[in-house]
């Protein structure tokens, strides 16, 4: 059944799913997407402040997202330009350093269905290790290899680190993330809204 409804009507079962009942607060899945989108954000999974809000990128990673990208908040949460499908579509839980891994259900029930819906896509970001595991296999065997690889990476995926306040270290080791990829990244998203 999954394979033939509409794509409304599969992220209306998707935000009903209970796969992860076990989960700390509960399953809230966050995903968002329409089928005009021509931009694809897969990221981890939602922390406590966006499974609280239900909006993803809704905290400071999101700020600085947005930034990297080059805009604006309405343009992000446009569904028909740009659609969020994390790794995992709930928040996992906490851990000894942050947040748990997205949970391994997610991705091989939902992305398939969801990804046969979005024909427009034009740009995939893969923010994070899960998500280039998940789409890249082991094109590149570190996050900062495979980011500092991005023109190598196929079309239409580009790989990113995450933006969390966390990585400030990581960014400012990487001056040439800042200095090449989002240069590179803003003018594939301009195209891809184009």
């Amino acid at each position: 059944m999954t394979e033939t409804i509409p794509l409304a009507d599969l992220l209306a079962e998707i935000r009903n799913c209970n796969l992860c009942a076990d989960l700390p607060l509960g399953p809230n899945p966050v995903v968002r997407a329409g089928a005009a989108a021509t931009i694809l954000i897969v990221g981890q999974a939602p922390g406590t402040r966006v499974h609280a809000t239900g909006i993803p990128w809704n905290d400071p990673s999101g700020d600085r997202l947005r930034l990297w990208l080059g805009i604006d908040r309405d343009t992000f949460y446009d569904p028909d330009k740009i659609a969020i499908v994390p790794m995992g579509f709930c928040y996992p839980g906490r851990g000894k350093s942050g947040d748990l891994p997205p949970r391994g259900e997610c991705a091989p029930h939902w992305h398939r269905p969801i990804m046969s819906r979005l024909d427009n896509i034009a740009l995939t970001l893969l923010i994070g290790q899960y998500a280039q595991r998940y789409y890249l296999g082991d094109l590149f065997t570190t996050v900062t290899e495979t980011v500092s690889n991005a023109a190598a990476v196929p079309a239409p995926y580009f790989p990113l680190v995450h933006p969390s306040p966390r990585n400030q270290l990581w960014l400012k080791r990487n001056p040439w993330f800042e200095e090449d990829v989002v240069p590179e990244l803003r003018r594939r998203v301009v195209a891809a809204l184009a």
